[in-house]
């Protein structure tokens, strides 16, 4: 896996990814390499967002000890 590397700088190189293939002008190789690379900081990404959510609801615990489920929505546009 990749050196302690943040949510940021993941999905940074993930669009400077995206951005490269769907230029379409990389030989097959290089896309591959490319590719493969991108599922790395996808996953990155994905397991650093599932930390964060264990987290947040860690700290909707109520006093006595009960959870208060609180979902968790990474990506709700405010009202």
């Amino acid at each position: 896996m990749e050196e302690r590397i943040t949510f940021e700088e993941a999905l940074k190189r993930l669009e400077e990814i995206v951005e490269a293939l769907e230029s379409e002008e990389l030989p097959l190789e290089k896309a591959l390499e490319m590719f493969e690379e991108g599922i790395r900081m996808s996953r990155i990404c994905s397991e650093i967002l599932r930390k964060a959510e264990l987290k947040v609801e860690e700290l909707v615990k109520e006093s006595d000890g009960t959870i208060r489920f609180v979902p968790f929505r990474p990506f709700e546009e405010e009202e």
